[in-house]
Formats: C-alpha cells, sequence, structure tokens
C-alpha cells in the first residue's frame, strides 16, 4: 500500500475530471470455491486499490463530486471474527490510512446511495456486485453494463495508464519474482519432465515472493494452441516448450513474460530459424517504442518483419507490404503484439478493452489475427505495455486456409505442412515507455538462444 496521500490526489484527481455526481467504488468479497467457508483467494478489485488502497473483502467506496467528501462503508469485526480470524484495525482506523474521513456500516450505503442518485459506475464484472448494484440503484443486472459511466471509464484510462515511479517500482518488483519464475522453468526444461512439475514450481515461486500469479500460466509443449493452460504432459527431447507467466507484487501490480525453451537445451535448425525471426521482431518492436507512435502502426511494422523472414525461408512469398496488407502473416502469427499492463495483468480491460487500447483517433482493424490487437492507440511516456510476438503452426488453422483458398497468393502451403508438428515459439518482454523510447522492466530473462539452452546444463 501506498502513502495515503497518494489515494487521496487520486481521488481529488477524478472527482475533478468527474465534476459531479456521486462514484460508486465497490471492492470485492470473498468468492465461495465450493461451499460459503471455502473461499477461493482473495483478490481485491483494481480500481479499488488504486483509489483506496485497501486489501480486504467487504467494502464499498464513495467518491462524492457533489461535496467534495468520500466515505468507506464496511461492517467492523465482530467476535465471531476475532476468533478466526483475530484482531483487525477498525474501519475508521482503515479509512484514516488512506485519507478518507467518513465510515459508516455498509447498510448504511443505501441510505447515501438512493434510487434514481446520479450514480456514475463502472461494468460489474462480479455476480455479487451486480446484484448490489441493481438493489442500490433499482437498475436490473442486464442493463447495468448499458447504464454503466462513459465519463468514469475515460477519466480512470486515463488515470491509469501512466503509471507514476512507485507504480513502475511495483512493477518491477513483480519482474523480479518473473525472472526467478522463468530461469528455474528453463533449468527444469528436461526430458521426462512432466509439465505439472514446472507449473507447480514456478507459481510457487509466484507465491513465494509475492501476491502469486498475475493469470493462470501457461506452460506446454503444445505452443501452436495461444493460450494453453493444461500441464498434462511429459516433455520429450526436442520439443519447444513455451511459458507465458507473470507475477503479482504483494501490491498486486502484474509482469507477464513469456520464453520458449528448447526441451533437453538445443534448438534443431528449424526451430532456430523459426526463433531467431521472433526474437528480431521482439527486438525490433522495442526499438520502434516511443511516445506518439501508435501500438498499431508497430504492430503492423512487425507483420513486415515477420513475413519478409518468412519469405527468406520459402513459408510466403509475393510482395510484403501486399500480403501484411492482406493479413497473411495472421496464418502465422493470429494475435496482437501486446496490451497495457499495471494492476491487472491486461489493465484495465474490465472496462471495456476497447476504451483502454484505442480511442477516437485510432480504431481497431477488423481483420483476422489484427482484430486480436489489444492496445493499438498513441503511446504516451509512463504507459507499461507487453511485446509478445510469436509465430505458430496450427494444423487446423493451415488446413483451413488452404482448403478455402484464403491468402494462397501469399503463403507457400505446401512448405507451411511440413511444420505441422512444430508447435509455436512467442517470446515477450513487459516495456515501460519513456521520454524517447522504451526499457525492458527488470533484469532482462534469458532470451539469446545460446543462453536459453546452456541453462539446462547447470
Amino acid at each position: 500500500m501506498f502513502d495515503k496521500q497518494v489515494y487521496t490526489e487520486r481521488r481529488n484527481r477524478l472527482r475533478a475530471k468527474m465534476g459531479s455526481g456521486i462514484i460508486l467504488i465497490p471492492g470485492n468479497n470473498d468468492a465461495p470455491m465450493n461451499y460459503t467457508d471455502n473461499t477461493y483467494h482473495f483478490r481485491q478489485d483494481s480500481t479499488f486499490l488504486y483509489l483506496f488502497g485497501l486489501d480486504m473483502p467487504g467494502l464499498f467506496g464513495v467518491i462524492d463530486a457533489n461535496t467534495g467528501n468520500d466515505a468507506l462503508f464496511g461492517n467492523d469485526n465482530s467476535i465471531e471474527d476475532i476468533i478466526w480470524s483475530g484482531v483487525k484495525p477498525s474501519l475508521s482506523e482503515l479509512a484514516v490510512s488512506v485519507g478518507v474521513k467518513d465510515t459508516a456500516p455498509f447498510k448504511d450505503l443505501f441510505v447515501k446511495v438512493g434510487k434514481g442518485s446520479q450514480a456514475h459506475f463502472l461494468p460489474p464484472y462480479r455476480a455479487d456486485v451486480k446484484l448490489l448494484l441493481e438493489e442500490l440503484l433499482g437498475i436490473p443486472t442486464a442493463y447495468l453494463e448499458k447504464h454503466a459511466s462513459m465519463d468514469l471509464i475515460h477519466a480512470l484510462v486515463a488515470m491509469r495508464s501512466v503509471k507514476d515511479d512507485s507504480e513502475i517500482a511495483e512493477i518491477e518488483v513483480a519482474c523480479e519474482t518473473g525472472y526467478k519464475m522463468h530461469v528455474a522453468a528453463m533449468k527444469m526444461a528436461k526430458p521426462g519432465v512432466m509439465e505439472q512439475e514446472i507449473a507447480g514450481t514456478i507459481e510457487g515461486i509466484a507465491l513465494a515472493y509475492g501476491g502469486g500469479t498475475a493469470f493462470p500460466t501457461i506452460l506446454t509443449q503444445n505452443g501452436q494452441t495461444l493460450h494453453n493452460h493444461l500441464h498434462s504432459f511429459q516433455l520429450e527431447k526436442g520439443r519447444l516448450m513455451i511459458v507465458d507467466a507473470g507475477a503479482e507484487s504483494n501490491g498486486h501490480y502484474a509482469s507477464d513474460f513469456t520464453r520458449t525453451i528448447p526441451v533437453g537445451g538445443k534448438f534443431s535448425q528449424k526451430q532456430l530459424e523459426i526463433y531467431n525471426i521472433v526474437l528480431k521482431a521482439n527486438n525490433t518492436a522495442t526499438a520502434l517504442i516511443k511516445p506518439g507512435k501508435t501500438y498499431l502502426s508497430i504492430h503492423l511494422k512487425i507483420a513486415e518483419v515477420i513475413t519478409t523472414e518468412l519469405k527468406e525461408l520459402g513459408l510466403m512469398k509475393g510482395d510484403v507490404k501486399e500480403a501484411v496488407a492482406s493479413g497473411a502473416h495472421a496464418l502465422f502469427m493470429p494475435h496482437g503484439l501486446g496490451h497495457m499492463m499495471g494492476l491487472d495483468v491486461h489493465d484495465m480491460e474490465n472496462y471495456g478493452q476497447i476504451h483502454v487500447g484505442y480511442d477516437d483517433e485510432v480504431r481497431p482493424i477488423d481483420q483476422f489475427g489484427t482484430a486480436y490487437l489489444r492496445l493499438g492507440r498513441k503511446l504516451q511516456k509512463g504507459f507499461v505495455i507487453t511485446n509478445e510476438p510469436g509465430l505458430y503452426f496450427i494444423p487446423a488453422l493451415i488446413e483451413k486456409w488452404y482448403n478455402e483458398k484464403i491468402n494462397h497468393a501469399f503463403i507457400n502451403f505446401d512448405q507451411a505442412r511440413k511444420y505441422l508438428d512444430f508447435g509455436g515459439i512467442r517470446l515477450e518482454d513487459d516495456i515501460l515507455v519513456t521520454d524517447t523510447g522504451a526499457r525492458v522492466l527488470g533484469k532482462r530473462i534469458p532470451i539469446n538462444p545460446d543462453e536459453v539452452g546452456s541453462l539446462q546444463l547447470q
């Protein structure tokens, strides 16, 4: 948690941006795993953390832009709570620690916020919060997203997109843990080891050094499936293992890295050729990132880099710019270059991804592959983003495009079919946009081919 002045200043900035009305910031509650008293690990709502900083269930924040007052609603511990969970600070003590003067029992929230109030709220993503807002505001749950405040969304996106020094420091803590996780995975990627054993080890590191993983770990030798959360296979010599994993700091800021590791420590020539293309794409993207550039333009430039290199291998053909304009590269990279990162690994996307990644000036391209680019808008100093190009050989997609004669002018399908058992390669770093360019956050995880393979010999 930061100094209380940080949260006071954030709430004041938001109040000034909104001008009037009551701003509702619900915290999260415990979520039952399989019965009420057996709960999932608690994760506080990120907007609540950003504005009120308190990392515990049962709280609701109100920022009153009409009066200039802030209030926290919640209940003090009962004797039963103390017996099972110990003595904890009172609601008023918690409020003081984040610069809030007014507190009240949770039931008084219904007095403060009556039906018909000029209330600003974000699109809710948890069922219990939807039901609470329905009861507070008289808006049926099915219509809450429609009535969410666009002014509040835009104000918070503007504030949270640019990270201050204290936030960057927290992200670097998460990056340090991410480094430990990925190096451990590299050392364990030996024939005969179960994917589950490696996944369990690195998730344990995330818990040992912070708040756990920032998202469900992707760790698989079947990397042609982009979000493969299965860890049920035994590693085979000569295969490639993708590890897409990140940690949360204790302050809940995220890291998100991907590395691809040869099982047994040595890339084949075929694997090395594809790996070096992805590495070139990654390094080129970092060199291109700077304030004022759109991430959409950088994504498209990286698509040209990939297409040019795949032409050299005989996998693609024709004019590079025409191939990219046609979306032919997306057969091999059917996703975007990256996304915003901060308190959420996909930062603020609960507000609506379109509002975070795009604006009135830069709109998404509705084309397979590029349509999945989550961040396209103009970059600013203080943005923290991911840079994650990849190349994949997805048998079902290759066969679909071949049978439906999609982009035959740009793809050598006879060559592509020689890679049907290849899998995939992705390389991802976390990037801070600086005054003049970009900085890789944290100590860069080993990425050069010789460096990656040699770790298994240690």
